[in-house]
């Protein structure tokens, strides 16, 4: 039986102007000079830099916009002064929280030059092979990640040379081929496995009895020396603690990455631009914002152009009048931008302005252990904003501090009581962590339980495995593997 009923529903739906905003917030500043390219590029109604046309204001006043009201309702929507004010310096180019434009290189320099895998290649092109060996040496060569290893099985190579290369070998072919490829430089490229990578490097070393020994170490003991076993390699090879306190030196300056240090290796890294700075000024702190975060957008002259030479003709014809349909919907989208980059320079200011005030003990010394607890909710409730815009802010942003270019969202932290019941971060007890285990004695390096026992010596009473957590998150091994000799 079908039934008819009436429901109401509240929902609370986001207009597009919203969804505009929160993605400009959460964009850092290179994607954000990206963004406004892009909008730019796609928008025509919208110019970038100062614009020395008149005073808009002046030629379309309200009155001159009445003329060009009649029954069409196109004409009526449209108010000139509504899009076209007076945007040579936008009002939000007066705050003094902005950098000049000057004040920074817009152009991201990023070096060129030949690949880790073409300086591999070049180097193989010196040697004489056949042509079996060749097409095997470029398949092992083209095999080399970026670290300078080849992690797979010798019969997954015959395979794959056979299907794809239409090449038949054998696994000894290529075992020999291989062992010329870790000929190359750098030394130690082509490895297996680190052991082989660390072997392959104290081959090349000039002998001497520390070589000697070391080659000796991971050649046979690799599996005891990775554990800092030493007393067991002090008996087994009848030395000194000297002696291997050498040995273990050479194998220490040895590189268990070779592609990595490769002076032309072209990947892609990451550069950084701060989105805010912060300075110390008389003992107080001076919040900036980075000037590229503040464009100078205004309407195109081309644009506006059209609308005069649509107030001046007598009579409006059907082209003219789509023509100012299209006008005034790139109007509109320019008139949106423009307001949401004002927005989001605000929100990002007020924002960042607020996390400052609330950390001004650390950006005033630099000690990450007078860092206070912070979550999101705590900014959001000051500033008067969603959490989630808070996230979008702290998630993506840099800022400039007299320490050094720190990711926003580290500042966060959650909070412990201490022994007298006053809460503080978890990242001052990671920092004493970090500082205790510095200057523990590395010939007896503290267990966790130790470190814990310590910890709550100086007012932190935390549990062994909350302390575990943290020294892995600080990437901190073991007591064991801390071991010197």
């Amino acid at each position: 039986m079908l039934k008819q009923q009436l429901n109401f529903k509240l929902s609370q739906k986001l207009s597009p102007q919203q969804i505009q905003l929160m993605k400009l917030i959460q964009l850092p500043t290179q994607a954000f000079e990206q963004r406004i390219s892009q909008e730019i590029e796609e928008n025509p109604a919208l110019d970038n830099g100062k614009d020395e046309g008149e005073n808009l204001d002046d030629e379309f006043s309200n009155d001159e916009f009445d003329d060009f009201n009649d029954s069409d309702s196109i004409e009526t929507e449209i108010n000139v002064d509504d899009y076209l004010s007076d945007d040579e310096t936008p009002s939000y180019k007066l705050s003094a929280n902005n950098y000049s434009v000057d004040d920074e290189e817009k152009q991201t320099p990023y070096a060129s030059g030949t690949s880790f895998t073409q300086h591999l290649m070049q180097q193989l092109n010196t040697y004489r092979l056949d042509e079996e060996e060749r097409e095997i040496a470029q398949f092992l060569v083209g095999s080399v990640d970026e670290s300078g290893y080849i992690r797979r099985e010798l019969q997954d190579i015959v395979d794959d040379l056979a299907f794809t290369q239409n090449v038949y070998t054998s696994e000894e072919k290529i075992a020999d081929v291989l062992t010329l490829v870790q000929e190359l430089d750098p030394a130690g490229v082509a490895a297996r496995s680190l052991q082989e990578c660390l072997s392959i490097q104290l081959e090349r070393k000039t002998e001497t009895p520390s070589i000697a020994l070391a080659t000796k170490i991971i050649n046979e003991t690799f599996d005891q020396f990775t554990k800092k076993h030493y007393k067991k390699l002090i008996s087994k090879f009848d030395i000194t603690e000297d002696q291997l306190r050498d040995a273990i030196q050479e194998i220490e300056g040895l590189n268990p990455k070779p592609g990595g240090t490769y002076a032309g290796n072209t990947r892609m890294v990451e550069h950084v631009v701060p989105d805010f700075a912060i300075k110390i000024v008389d003992g107080t702190l001076e919040l900036t914002l980075n000037g590229r975060n503040a464009p100078e957008l205004h309407v195109s002259r081309e644009y506006t152009n059209m609308l005069k030479g649509y107030k001046d003709a007598k009579k409006k014809s059907k082209s003219q009048k789509d023509a100012v349909l299209f006008i005034k919907q790139k109007l509109d989208a320019a008139k949106w931008f423009i307001d949401a980059i004002k927005q989001r320079q605000q929100t990002l200011f007020v924002t960042m302005n607020s996390i400052m005030h609330h950390q001004e003990e650390y950006f005033l010394t630099g000690d990450e252990r007078k860092l206070k607890p912070m979550i999101l909710k705590d900014i959001a409730d000051k500033i008067d904003m969603d959490v989630s815009t808070v996230s979008r802010v702290a998630n993506s942003k840099y800022v400039d501090t007299p320490y050094g270019t720190k990711l926003i969202k580290d500042f966060f932290s959650e909070s412990m009581k201490n022994d007298q019941g006053e809460d503080v971060s978890t990242k001052e007890i990671k920092k004493i962590l970090e500082i205790t285990i510095s200057e523990e004695n590395k010939k007896k390096p503290l267990t966790d339980d130790k470190l814990a026992k310590i910890l709550k010596e100086k007012g932190y009473p935390i549990a062994r495995r909350t302390v575990a957590k943290y020294r892995e998150q600080l990437d901190l091994p073991v007591a064991r593997l801390r071991k010197e000799i």
